[in-house]
């Protein structure tokens, strides 16, 4: 089981998800400019976009919806809409905890992952409010929970840092039957030493590189949530639409 050094801490950030409606513009910002060239990174299929047809609030949770639909926008026809946030709030050291049920279908991709608050990323939150100064991975990437339809009963969380390239070497998951037909609790515990991965108290990994420096841990600055469900160029056929409901987003330090 995994003991939290900040269960008796402060909950310094969160959203509940209790008023109806679109997202709560104060805590969330919709991320749709593409990247160049017109498409999401890892040949990704889908526009993101800042309807309420892609992500709302209702009945106590946020949904975050995958569609199948021809989608035109900044000069580009796409078959699959979806939604990703990033939140207005950005951290450094606690515990976040994101209570979700996530999506079915095989080449659907949703995470709840971090990036630095310092990527230069255009159209990302954090960028255009002027802190955009490092190329990823080298602001490091956090991801708490990542899940592919094609393997419907594993969920991953995984780190990104200039260590590795960019890519993805220092990982962990376990299986869950009911990821996606019940809630779970997805939580990181991120202390100046190590990243702890749990599941419903279930730890499945732990980073803890040894030496820390630029290169294994970037993570001594804030970084910021990020809410999504990617399309894969795989997505089935039979594909037409799916959600993850997240019930709370809660930081502790």
């Amino acid at each position: 089981m995994a003991t939290s050094i900040y269960s008796q801490e402060a909950l310094v950030w969160s959203d509940e998800f209790n008023i109806d409606g679109p997202i709560d513009s104060s805590k969330w910002f919709h991320q749709t400019q593409l990247p160049s060239g017109g498409n999401w990174y890892n040949n990704e299929v889908q526009h993101y976009t800042n309807r309420t047809d892609n992500a709302y609030v209702s009945d106590g949770t946020l949904k975050i919806v995958a569609k199948k639909e021809t989608f035109a926008d900044q000069g580009y026809n796409k078959q699959y809409t979806s939604a990703r946030l990033n939140s207005k709030f950005a951290f450094t050291f606690g515990r976040i905890e994101v209570r979700a049920k996530l999506p079915t279908g095989v080449g659907t991709w949703p995470a709840i992952w971090m990036l630095g608050k310092n990527i230069n990323e255009d159209g990302g939150y954090w960028d255009t409010e002027g802190f955009g100064t490092t190329n990823w991975p080298a602001c490091g990437e956090v991801d708490i929970m990542e899940h592919w339809g094609k393997n419907q009963s594993f969920v991953q969380s995984a780190m990104h840092t200039p260590s590795s390239s960019g890519g993805t070497i220092n990982h962990g998951g376990q299986s869950i039957a009911t990821v996606s037909s019940q809630f779970h609790t997805y939580a990181l515990e991120w202390t100046e030493e190590e990243m702890v991965f749990s599941v419903d108290d279930v730890v499945h990994y732990t980073y803890n590189p040894s030496p820390k420096d630029s290169s294994t841990w970037p993570f001594v600055a804030d970084q910021y949530i990020l809410l999504n469900i990617a399309i894969e160029p795989s997505i089935a056929g039979s594909f037409v639409q799916s959600t993850m409901e997240i019930d709370y987003v809660r930081v502790y330090q």
